[in-house]
């Protein structure tokens, strides 16, 4: 498994809890069509990774989800993520 940033930012969060909060923040969205992510590490180099489940495994959909909807949504929150895959 990747180490995981602890780097914080101002408020004293790392960027771990940061990426946490935001993925608890869009869970729902995700969660109302029948699938769910977890969070599963967040490397030194801003690589997140996540696991789908639910209706999201082999969703054809389910890529663009985790690009356009996950990823965009955590560089614009977490300036330090660089990409997000899912196991």
């Amino acid at each position: 498994m990747a180490a995981e940033t602890t780097g914080n930012n101002d408020n004293g969060k790392s960027v771990h809890d940061r990426v946490k909060d935001v993925i608890e923040k869009i869970r729902p969205v995700i969660q109302m069509d029948g699938g769910d992510i977890q969070l599963v590490a967040v490397d030194d180099k801003g690589l997140v990774t996540v696991k789908l489940h639910g209706a999201c495994v082999g969703c054809p959909g389910a890529r663009m989800t985790l690009k356009m909807g996950v990823e965009r949504t955590l560089r614009e929150k977490v300036p330090e993520v660089t990409e997000v895959v899912a196991v």
